[in-house]
């Protein structure tokens, strides 16, 4: 089932939602048709058993966001959860792309994506509402950094922007934490990586 699953992760990402066949699932698992029903009635039940996996993931991955601190312990922790939606995203991205990009939106599917990022968004607007500088709108800002995380990561993942992913974290975790957490701390670690984004904020 394992197989399957991570096949079928690999020939969304390949083909999309509606191009993707059974046969090229089994195919890409080494495994025949009879295995597959098995488990599958079809490739709409495979995704819909992904997308109850990411789901469950993504929730809980908001939940363990911590409140953010404005010192460098804050910048730490938040790079640190970035990694985990990075290493989240690296696995399970077309089926998070299915959700975000409103391919599957009308469906049962659409449906759940829209209720998982809806509490994933909630749960950020959450911290940010305690530890963000006053006048900021926690909402929009929790809106803006999911969408921000989430297309840089896709960027990185489809070689569409090239850049390690350690400078990536540095400095998505850098821009966040200054930019939405009142951040206060420029770590030592990070200065290389976000010395554009310095640069940049000062103009």
């Amino acid at each position: 089932m394992r197989k399957l699953l991570d096949a079928g992760v690999e020939v969304f990402a390949q083909r999309g939602y509606y191009a993707a066949r059974v046969d090229d699932i089994v195919k890409l698992a080494n495994t025949s048709h009879g295995t597959f029903y098995l488990y599958f009635s079809n490739k709409e039940d495979l995704f819909r058993a992904l997308a109850l996996d990411v789901a469950e993931q993504m929730m809980r991955l908001a939940e363990d966001l911590p409140e953010i601190a404005r010192d460098e312990s804050g910048y730490r922790e938040l790079r640190a959860w970035l990694e985990r939606f990075s290493e989240l995203y690296d696995h399970y991205g077309p089926v998070i792309r299915a959700w975000t990009e409103a391919e599957i939106g009308g469906s049962e599917f659409g449906r759940l994506g829209n209720d998982v990022l809806g509490e994933f968004t909630r749960v950020l607007a959450e911290r940010i509402r305690v530890a963000g500088p006053e006048g900021i709108t926690a909402a929009v800002a929790s809106l803006a950094v999911v969408a921000m995380v989430e297309r840089f990561n896709y960027y990185v993942l489809s070689r569409q922007v090239k850049v390690a992913r350690s400078d990536m974290l540095d400095t998505l975790a850098f821009v966040i934490h200054q930019g939405v957490f009142n951040g206060t701390a420029v770590p030592e670690g990070g200065r290389a990586a976000t010395g554009a984004a310095l640069a940049a904020r000062r103009r």
